[in-house]
């Protein structure tokens, strides 16, 4: 068994695209984790280069982004405009 690791977490006030989170807290509800949890674990993954998700998560969440809508991939990471700034070009 691993050794239980101490942490302090904190409250944030992060801004993210909202099918985005739609996806997230779906995917979140499938695992029956925390966003907190899921965001934790796909970080500490991705800081190692490593995917957090095999083939059966990833197949989960690719249902899950067209039942949300989630029309884009990580190419679009650098592309998001709010709608209020898309409005004034």
């Amino acid at each position: 068994m691993a050794e239980k690791i101490k942490v302090q977490r904190v409250q944030t006030g992060v801004r993210i695209e909202k099918r985005m989170l739609k996806v997230l807290k779906a995917l979140a509800e499938v695992h029956d984790i925390t966003l907190g949890d899921l965001l934790e674990a796909i970080v500490l993954h991705s800081f190692e280069g490593k995917s957090p998700f095999h083939d059966d998560g990833l197949e989960k969440i690719a249902a899950l982004k067209q039942i949300y809508g989630m029309d884009y991939d990580a190419t679009a990471s650098h592309n998001f405009v709010e709608e209020d700034e898309q409005d004034l070009e």
